[in-house]
């Protein structure tokens, strides 16, 4: 059986334009933010698609791609500092927050990467905390 990292790379190929560009850069900015952040391939469809998730103590954002939007929708994303506005997806979400990018667009490095360690702190504060319990 393949894992996660090789299912993404599968992914990224099949998409072939601006779409595989965008989740690849992504892709190499979120797994750049922690070393022990984890790829997962999740939520497997009949059709074979499946969602990219990367993790660390817990989910921190997935990977979608539609005809229009590549999406990173972090998991807990109403809980997080977005100082940088990033979010510009789900806004009213009570728990989730995404940032849709469109065809031509980038996100910046630095903002998501700080956004990413934030993700993997709370993460890891309430990995903590049930612990302490």
């Amino acid at each position: 059986m393949r894992d996660a990292s090789e299912l993404i790379d599968e992914r990224i190929r099949e998409l072939d334009d601006w779409r595989a560009e965008t989740l690849s850069e992504v892709r190499r900015i979120v797994k750049e933010s922690d070393p022990e952040i984890v790829e997962e391939w999740k939520w497997v469809k009949p059709s074979g698609h499946g969602t990219p998730v990367w993790s660390r103590s817990g989910g921190i954002c997935t990977g979608e791609t539609y005809t229009h939007v590549v999406k990173l929708t972090f998991h807990r994303g109403a809980s997080l500092a977005d100082p940088a506005g990033l979010f510009n997806s789900s806004l009213g979400g009570k728990v989730r927050r995404a940032i849709d990018i469109r065809e031509g667009e980038m996100v910046d490095e630095r903002a998501l990467k700080d956004l990413v360690r934030r993700a993997v702190a709370l993460n890891l504060e309430q990995d903590r905390s049930r612990k302490r319990r």
